[in-house]
């Protein structure tokens, strides 16, 4: 059985102690959905300053939202819209420190302000987006950016 421990350290220490939990909860489990589950789960229970985590999954030509936490979210975004559309579109992460600055940004939860959106390629193609919301102004930086991209690696290598 699973148990997430609380973290300590730096900002550093804290992510690598969260990658190995990611990795122990995703070890044995290839779905999809439920390892989708399972990390927003934990990553949004772990981290301070965070009031959206989830994942959208590339279906018919969209993002399509996946298990997530938080408020209820929009569930459809088109390739290119908003900072999960450019960021699967560009195939490159969005590190956005005021997501009202950010044009044509997607407002699902009026308290967020800032985002760091992954996007998820396996097979050389993008099967969705990990996001990310803060309802704190430039909340995510460089060593922010490099977790959760070694996270998202970790997903599309241990998940069908």
């Amino acid at each position: 059985m699973f148990t997430a421990s609380p973290l300590s350290g730096d900002k550093a220490e804290q992510y690598q102690q969260l990658i190995a939990q990611c990795q122990a909860l995703l070890h044995g489990e290839r779905h999809r959905v439920a390892n989708a589950a399972n990390l927003s789960a934990l990553l949004f229970n772990s981290l301070p300053d965070i009031n959206w985590l989830g994942f959208y999954f590339m279906q018919d030509g969209e993002l399509v939202v996946g298990p997530f936490q938080g408020l209820p979210a929009c569930v459809r975004i088109a390739l290119g819209k908003g900072v999960c559309g450019t960021a699967a579109a560009s195939r490159e992460t969005q590190l956005v420190p005021d997501v009202h600055a950010f044009p044509g940004h997607i407002a699902c939860d009026s308290a967020s302000q800032s985002e760091l959106v992954v996007p998820l390629i396996k097979d050389g193609e993008v099967i969705g987006v990990l996001d990310i919301d803060s309802p704190v102004l430039d909340r995510f930086d460089a060593v922010d950016q490099a977790a959760f991209e070694r996270i998202a690696g970790l997903f599309c290598a241990g998940s069908d």
